[in-house]
């Protein structure tokens, strides 16, 4: 069957940047399984894979713009460390969830220096043009309850990891946002780990266990 509104597909891909660097790459692992029309992928992929059955093949060029947007200046920002608390050895690479005007934001942290831990709410893959390589290797009808939940369920094909969410901190999936993330990849952002730690937006955090 072709892939329409409402199908669980199943795809390997491999994920470079506008260098031509690669940044991840499904087929070393387990495949993707996402719901499509259920905004769980970006839209320039997730275009790009309509109307596709098992066995195709396709190389797709994404914008920032059908990817994960512009980079925004004004979501990276520094945040005293004393606002972290209890929290030990903040180090780059640390993910937290932000409380901030806009609601929860997942953070990233790229500097600590002294008292100041420098912070950024852009999504790893902002800003820049992507390149996927992509096989389809499955197309079924989503069942009722997996439309209902906006994402397939464990039980409901081969996806990887069992088949649940498959988010990754950078690559094919989630309009913008997602859970489960990874550094590099194929799906959304709205992630994340657990979060321990969530920012006012004011420069302050508030922790979150």
């Amino acid at each position: 069957m072709k892939i329409t509104q409402h199908s669980a597909v199943s795809i390997h891909y491999r994920l470079s940047n506008a260098k031509g660097e690669l940044i991840e790459d499904s087929f070393e692992g387990e495949p993707m399984l996402y719901l499509h029309g259920a905004e769980n992928m970006i839209p320039g992929l997730e275009s790009q894979l309509e109307g596709k059955v098992a066995g195709d093949k396709l190389e797709v060029s994404v914008s920032a713009e059908n990817g994960y947007g512009p980079y925004h200046d004004g979501l990276k920002q520094e945040v005293p460390l004393s606002a972290f608390g209890d929290i030990q050895d903040i180090v780059p690479g640390m993910r937290f969830i932000a409380e901030t005007e806009m609601g929860q934001r997942p953070v990233q942290v790229k500097e600590v220096k002294d008292d100041i831990v420098v912070v950024d709410g852009n999504h790893p893959l902002a800003g820049q043009s992507l390149t996927f390589d992509v096989e389809v290797l499955d197309v079924r009808e989503a069942t009722a309850e997996e439309i209902a939940h906006g994402h397939i369920h464990a039980h409901g094909g081969c996806g990887s990891e069992g088949g649940h969410e498959h988010s990754h901190e950078g690559g094919c999936c989630g309009g913008s946002d997602h859970e489960h993330s990874h550094e590099g990849g194929c799906c959304s952002d709205k992630h994340d780990e657990p979060a321990k730690e969530g920012c006012d937006g004011n420069g302050g955090c508030g922790c979150r266990h």
